[in-house]
């Protein structure tokens, strides 16, 4: 069976390059079979390699299909790599994938573009699961660079409007900023190890002490982490994100909520045993994800689209994840990426099917009471709110505050830093599912034609809803009574290599920490709630109080402004300089153009001289004569 497990990435290939070229003519319900089938398919698959790298002794299952790259001293093989951390990214992507998918049957069957959509949905999918496959850093940059391209073209994907195409080409953009991190940061390690085989460079790394002050470990981590910053939208790369809802709503729930964007998780937990070399690097991700997780957690505090709450709650999430892996809880920050892509990808697909049910209407302030219309999409998006809340119980509690124990113990001016934007996603979350369900309708007409979506839309809600609530036992901290299985399970390849890994048991106030912040998170919850529970109008009463506060929140700090102002102006004003001065008046004038002209008037010049005429000929050889008779007999 091991020798078909190359197929779990190719038979979305596959379906892409079907319903990319033939979909169209095929019709729609080949397209379905086809684009949902072959991620089923790819599901299976995954699973049972899961099983199989699961009997064996060091869960490691290594499938190696010859050298791809040979010279020099480098040679890199092509091959895959299954072990814990993989294997349940595999089942992620493929599980919720395959649940996207179906849900994309209902939410895009009236679409034109139907077909096209799936060849993108499939591709992403083969690209996302190279990347986490891939046994050489080569591959894993394959796919790292394929779900860039796919993310540009799912985001533009409504091409015929003016924001969808700048808001992909945005977010292509920004990444390939991240993209030159991640090559130098490659480029640096086959420099220090002499391989960009993962296992190799892990095996080597595990017989290194933590390097004391700014080394080459650093340096090459911390461009790795670059590149995690423009993948994973963290500060200062986070923006594409936000403007990344300009694709269907699948499309933010397939990449923004369980795959791409922890990508830069995923390659930092690949190469853990590295990053804790590297102090230094360990603190700055810690920071950076901290400042993330509160950044954005204040600015879904009054935002009025429904999905750009959801795009700042991923982008906040994201930061809480980062905080984990740099407070060394490599464990803690996968676990969030493995609870996150239940609830998010939950609460983009409730969004979506709020959006369906109200004619693609995305504002807040416009919708309300449609908890009586919409019994299926409110129950699971409640489930949704209360895991991301962390509610006691679900999902999104273990995770969270796995990571804020973690960050506590590390620094408490972290932990501090973590509640706070804990308590702003409570308030924020509670404010859009008040804003949404609860209250009376504020749009009639929208509202008198909204309906519950179809079972294709409903169905995947409801699984989601299931994970949501249950799989946070799957690491229960040993704090609550629990054994934190979770950690046990990565720790063959979270410390592969390694000759002295640490179990990783601390001694702290675990219970009473998670006490103060789940208290928190409920009063600011109930805040919400409260506060929004019959409309906006409180909010609009604050912006006429506070505007400058309001504007602030809602324009996002202005950062947008401000990078356009300070960054993209200077560098359109010096590229009109260099296109006017060079390429036009240099290149172009004298260059080109200048030889040209003088060419003609030369040519202008002797054609005077060709009249035609036989007299003038004969007098021109005349005088031609006179003249060398005086240069000879001079």
């Amino acid at each position: 069976m091991n020798k078909y497990f190359w197929l779990i990435p190719i038979l979305p290939l596959l379906g892409s390059l079907f319903n990319g070229l033939l979909g169209k003519r095929a019709g729609k319900g080949v397209v379905t079979v086809v684009g949902v089938g072959v991620v089923f398919a790819s599901l299976l698959l995954a699973a049972s390699a899961f099983l199989a790298m699961k009997g064996m002794p060091d869960h490691r299952l290594i499938l190696n299909y010859g050298d791809w790259m040979v010279t020099g001293s480098m040679s890199v093989p092509f091959g895959l790599a299954i072990d814990p951390l993989s294997g349940t990214m595999m089942l992620v992507i493929t599980g919720i994938g395959f649940l996207i998918h179906l849900y994309s049957v209902g939410y895009m069957h009236e679409d034109e573009g139907y077909a096209r959509f799936f060849s993108y949905l499939n591709l992403f999918v083969f690209f996302m699961l190279t990347l986490v496959m891939g046994s050489s850093l080569v591959l894993m940059f394959v796919g790292w660079e394929g779900v860039g391209l796919c993310s540009y073209l799912l985001i533009g994907y409504f091409f015929e409007t003016d924001f969808a195409p700048d808001a992909g080409l945005k977010a292509f953009l920004m990444n390939r900023v991240g993209d030159l991190g991640v090559a130098i940061g490659m480029m640096v390690l086959f420099a220090a190890f002499g391989t960009l085989t993962v296992a190799d460079i892990l095996v080597q790394a595990g017989h290194l002490a933590p390097e004391v002050g700014f080394g080459v470990l650093t340096f090459a981590t911390l461009m790795l982490f670059v590149g995690a910053t423009g993948k994973s939208a963290q500060i200062p790369l986070y923006l594409w994100l936000p403007d990344a809802m300009a694709g269907p709503t699948p499309v933010s729930a397939l990449i923004h909520a369980a795959t791409m964007v922890t990508s830069g998780i995923y390659m930092i937990c690949r190469l853990a045993p590295v990053f804790s070399l590297a102090p230094i690097t360990m603190d700055v991700v810690a920071w950076v994800g901290a400042a993330t997780a509160l950044f954005a957690a204040t600015i879904g505090l009054v935002q009025r689209d429904i999905k750009k709450v959801l795009a700042y709650s991923t982008v906040s999430q994201l930061g809480y994840m980062f905080l984990g892996l740099g407070a060394s809880g490599f464990a803690a920050g996968f676990f969030h990426v493995f609870t996150h892509a239940w609830f998010k990808a939950l609460l983009f697909l409730g969004a979506g099917s709020v959006i369906h049910a109200m004619h693609h209407e995305q504002d807040l302030f416009k919708m309300g009471g449609l908890k009586k219309k919409t019994k299926i999409t409110f129950i699971t998006m409640f489930a949704g709110t209360i895991a991301i809340m962390g509610f006691p119980g679900t999902s999104g509690f273990f995770s969270k505050d796995e990571i804020l124990y973690l960050a506590y113990l590390k620094s408490p001016a972290l932990w501090v830093v973590g509640v706070i934007g804990a308590c702003c996603t409570a308030f924020y979350m509670w404010r859009l599912m008040a804003l949404t369900f609860w209250g009376e309708p504020r749009d009639h007409h929208a509202y008198d034609h909204a309906h519950e979506s179809p079972l294709t839309m409903t169905l995947p809600l409801m699984l989601l809803a299931v994970g949501s609530l249950l799989w946070g036992f799957w690491g229960v901290p040993e704090a609550f009574g629990g054994h934190f299985a979770v950690g046990e399970w990565l720790r063959p390849a979270l410390t592969y290599g390694q000759t002295h890994a640490a179990h990783g048991h601390h001694e702290g106030p675990a219970v009473l920490l998670a006490l103060i912040s789940t208290g928190l998170g409920l009063f600011f919850g109930f805040l919400g709630w409260r506060t929004y529970k019959n409309g906006p109008e409180a909010e609009l009463a604050f912006a006429a109080k506070f505007p400058f506060v309001h504007n602030l929140l809602l324009n996002k700090y202005y950062v947008d402004e401000g990078v356009e102002l300070y960054l993209l102006r200077p560098i359109r004003w010096f590229g009109n300089l260099l296109w006017k001065l060079f390429d036009v008046i240099i290149i172009d004038g004298v260059g080109v153009n200048l030889p040209g002209a003088l060419a003609r008037v030369f040519g202008d010049f002797t054609a005077l001289f060709q009249t035609g005429r036989v007299r003038n000929y004969a007098l021109s050889m005349a005088l031609g004569a006179a003249i060398l008779l005086y240069v000879f007999l001079k």
